[in-house]
Order: C-alpha cells, then sequence, then structure tokens
C-alpha cells in the first residue's frame, strides 16, 4: 500500500505532499513500479494512529524537502544553539554554512564538552510545492523519468556532502541548555546538570572554524581546556536559561528550585548575578524568555502549570501569572515578530497560543502589532487570552520556537519523535481543497481530524529534544535528538522566502 502524509494549507502557502513509500522487505525504487500493475490504493500516514506490519518501513520523499542532512558530533546534544554570523542577513542561495553550539550528553561526567562547530556545503535545491501534471498518455514514465531526476539530484548531493568541522571544549558534568548570546555570538551560557551555570568566551574557536578550509570532513577533533569567565552554583540544576534581546550580556538563570536569578553585565566584562532569586513558581522552573520589546520583562514557565510574566524593576515576585497548562508547563516562546503572542508546549502534548495583551497587564509591555496581523491572531474570546490550542501531539513537547521570518509560523518537537510545523493565519477551505485536488488529480483525503494549521511533519529522529530556525537562512530549521541533528528546509514553507526581486 502507498501511504501519503498529506500536510494542510490554504495556497497563499501553496499545498505540499509529501509521500512515504509502504512496502515489505527492501526498499521501495521510485523507478521500478511497471505501468501494468494496477493502481495501488492511496491513504493518508497518520503517526501515532497507523501502525506498519512487521517488516514493513516508511521512507521518506526527498521532494517534501528543499534541503535534509543528518550528521553527529559524538555523545548525543539535549541542547544547542545556531550562532549568527557574517556571511549574510538573509540568504537564499545554496550551498549554505551554518556555525553551531552544542552541549554533550556523555557516559562520564568527565567526558562532556561545549562542541563549537561548522556545517559547510549544505547543499539543496528549489522544488516545486505543487507537483507538474503529465499531459501526455505516458503517466507512469512521466513518474519515473521524475524518479530517476531525483536520484541524480540526491546522488549529487550525497558526492558533494556537507563538510563538518567541529572544536571540543572540555566541560565538567552534561550540558542541559546552552544559549549564545545574540549581540556577541561568541559568548554562551551553559546550564549543566551540577547545577552550575558556566558563561564562556568561545571567540578563538569561532575564528579557527572561520579560517579552516571547508573541504572534506575533520577527524576526531581534539579536547581543548579553558575556564570559564565566570561560574555560579544554583541550589539545584535547572534547564531555564536565556539572553536579552535588548540588553547586551543581561541573563536569567532558572532551577528545579523554582528559582529564577538575574544576571546583570558590568563594565569589566563580567556579571552581577543578584543572590536573592525572583520566586513564585511551586514547582521547578522549566523555561525563560526575555521580552523582545521590553527590556525589563521576560516570561517564565513551570512544573506547576503556570506562567508567569515578571518586570524587574518592580521586586522578586511575578506581575502576573496564569495557569496555563493542566500539566507541566515545558517550554515557551515569545513571538518576535508579533510581540503580543506567547506559545507554550506541556508535558501532555498540548500547544497553547496566547495574546498577552489580553491579560489586561500593564500597557507599556506590550506594542500593537501590524493591522495585517490582527485577522490572523485575535479571535479569541474577550478577556481570554488563549486564542490557539493544539491537542495533536500526544506526547511531551520538549522545544517550541515561532519562526524569525512570519509572525503566525512556529514550529515543535515531541518526544513521539515528530517535528511539526504550523501556521495559525491558515483556516480549511473546501473550495480552494478541491481546486488543488483537481489540479494535483490527488485523490487522497486528509483526516477530518487533522488541524488545518498543521503545515509540516518532520520524522525519522529518535527522542527529539529541541529545534531551532536559522535566523538568517529563511526556511531552515535544525533540530537535535538522541541519534543526532537535523538540518532541513521543508519545500512547502519556500514562499515565506524573500523573491530574487526583493535581495
Amino acid at each position: 500500500m502507498e501511504w501519503t502524509t498529506l500536510q494542510h494549507l490554504d495556497l497563499r502557502h501553496v499545498r505540499s505532499n509529501a509521500t512515504w513509500q509502504h512496502g515489505k522487505g527492501s526498499k521501495k525504487e521510485g523507478g521500478s513500479s511497471s505501468s501494468l500493475a494496477p493502481q495501488i490504493p492511496a491513504k493518508v500516514w497518520q503517526p501515532g494512529v497507523d501502525k506498519l506490519e512487521e517488516g514493513e518501513e516508511l521512507q521518506c520523499d526527498p521532494s517534501a524537502y528543499n534541503s535534509l542532512h543528518a550528521f553527529h558530533i559524538g555523545w548525543p546534544c539535549l541542547s544547542f544553539d545556531i550562532l549568527h554570523d557574517s556571511l549574510g542577513l538573509v540568504r537564499t542561495e545554496f550551498p549554505h554554512t551554518v556555525y553551531f553550539m552544542a552541549g554533550t550528553q556523555a557516559e562520564k561526567s568527565s567526558w562532556n564538552s561545549i562542541g563549537i562547530f561548522k556545517v559547510s556545503n549544505i547543499s539543496g535545491k528549489r522544488r516545486e510545492p505543487v507537483p507538474k501534471v503529465e499531459t501526455d498518455d505516458s503517466g507512469m514514465d512521466g513518474e519515473d523519468s521524475d524518479s530517476d531526476d531525483d536520484s541524480e539530484d540526491e546522488d549529487e548531493d550525497v558526492a558533494q556532502g556537507p563538510s563538518l568541522q567541529l572544536r571540543k571544549v572540555a566541560h565538567q558534568g552534561c550540558i542541559n541548555r546552552i544559549r549564545s548570546m545574540p549581540q556577541n555570538p561568541h559568548i554562551c551560557a551553559a546550564w549543566a546538570d551540577t547545577g552550575n551555570v558556566q558563561v564562556w568566551d568561545l571567540s578563538s574557536h569561532l575564528n579557527a572554524l572561520a579560517e579552516t578550509e571547508t573541504e572534506g570532513v575533520q577527524g576526531v577533533a581534539a579536547v581543548f581546556t579553558q575556564d570559564p569567565l565566570l561560574k555560579f552554583k544554583h541550589k539545584d540544576e535547572g534547564y531555564a536559561i536565556d539572553w536579552s534581546l535588548l540588553v547586551p550580556g543581561r541573563l536569567v538563570s532558572g532551577d528545579c528550585d523554582n528559582s529564577i536569578y538575574l544576571w546583570e553585565p558590568t563594565s569589566a566584562g563580567t556579571w552581577n548575578v543578584d543572590n536573592a532569586p525572583f520566586t513564585g513558581h511551586t514547582a521547578s522552573v522549566e523555561d525563560l524568555q526575555w521580552s523582545p520589546t521590553e527590556p525589563h520583562v521576560l516570561a517564565s514557565c513551570s512544573v506547576d502549570g503556570n506562567i508567569a510574566i515578571w518586570d524587574i524593576r518592580l521586586g522578586k515576585s511575578p506581575a502576573a501569572s496564569f495557569k496555563a497548562h493542566n500539566a507541566d508547563v515545558n517550554v515557551i516562546s515569545w513571538n518576535r515578530l508579533a510581540s503580543c503572542m506567547l506559545a507554550s508546549g506541556s508535558d501532555d502534548g498540548t500547544i497553547s497560543i496566547r495574546d498577552l495583551r489580553l491579560l489586561k497587564l500593564i500597557d507599556l509591555l506590550f506594542v500593537v502589532i501590524k493591522a495585517d496581523m490582527k485577522r490572523a491572531f485575535i479571535y479569541g474570546q474577550e478577556g481570554d487570552s488563549l486564542v490557539a490550542h493544539f491537542e495533536y501531539h500526544k506526547h511531551p513537547i520538549t522545544s517550541i520556537e515561532w519562526s524569525p521570518h512570519e509572525a503566525s509560523s512556529l514550529a515543535v518537537s515531541s518526544a513521539d519523535n515528530q517535528l511539526t510545523i504550523w501556521d495559525l493565519s491558515l483556516e480549511k477551505d473546501e473550495e480552494e481543497e478541491a481546486e488543488f485536488k483537481a489540479k494535483t488529480k490527488e485523490q487522497v483525503n486528509a483526516p477530518e481530524d487533522l488541524p488545518p494549521q498543521l503545515l509540516f511533519i518532520h520524522q525519522g529522529q529518535k527522542d527529539l529534544k529541541e529545534l531551532h530556525w536559522h535566523a538568517q537562512i529563511p526556511g531552515m530549521i535544525v533540530s537535535t535528538a538522541a541519534d543526532g541533528f537535523n538540518i532541513l528546509m521543508p519545500s512547502n514553507i519556500q514562499s515565506t522566502l524573500p523573491s530574487h526581486g526583493a535581495l
């Protein structure tokens, strides 16, 4: 049987279909079908719903991606960050180069390290979101030709494969989370399972990578030793940490002891950490996000199921707190393009989107979004800050992040091994569905219980932990899991890229 995963989206984004071959034994080759063979009925594959029989497997259709690559740096990494670089603010042409920092989860505490690495020659191609319909009578031959072309493209990509250069800095303890300072990417903060938060200057390693030739893959990387710029000991380990977008060097860290600590930069190039924590949660602080528009405002989420909004000028208690989920709130993301929107992901798999203006907080905390975004976002009841809630995932949400290029889009990873991309501006339109089917001769109906806002589903990684959009390469997402990293660029979000005429 042939399974098709079908992503819902309106014609503003152009619909994309990703096909997965479902069959026993060896993988099914695209060019091996016979035109005399009976047509196999197609069915939409639903992760977590449909089951594979023994000996069956799903195979990815590469036409669903403009680019897809996998790599690892040794030990699994629970957390990583994409570094801002000087290669261009908006890059749309392949091949791409990306700089990263990541923290390992090694078997022994002393084996851990911070990985600083560059992945270059990231290849890909622009694909047609709407497949071309064959007009002659040799439809099957046309499909075979397309498959052969795709295979040749893939072989060329493999031959020119991405290059990885890696440097390591020794780190005592597993790294729960790592974040690079937006204004100075060579400065990073790392949360360790030892209870220490350490700030590092990794400029020498980034400079060495920038000067390194990109040809070939580096072998076993040497481990360098150096001292952190500052180390602060919490009462317990933690995961929550975030750099301010507006005040260079301002940092907050939150721990499993329900406490949040403020780090203020000094003129001497170090930090003053306030020993009196911000308190208000009744359980572990899981994530922190500074406001993208107000330098003194931040948000936190907790195992207590609440989200709190803080103004560091108003004391050590939250300015507002509300029940966000019926289970632990694992992650939050504050929209940098529509700063009234806050997304959260829970241990029960639910995703919630809130309009913070409807909380009736201090007016100074928020800015009015553009008029053309109001229709897409503001459809909640008066006084109700919850504007969207999704129960698609059935396992804990491990990461959530708004797109840096489109205010209504966000990406989510879950313990169900799915990475999903959502667009909140989309609504189901039966006329457009019918028009698209007629245009593509698509005979597969999407399951009625799939949300129209679900744009793309990426699978293939085990135990997904964290994802990030690339702020300088529109459409690129990188994710980390127990079995390594994926770099992906889904073909059906390419309409968010600037046109060549706009560059």
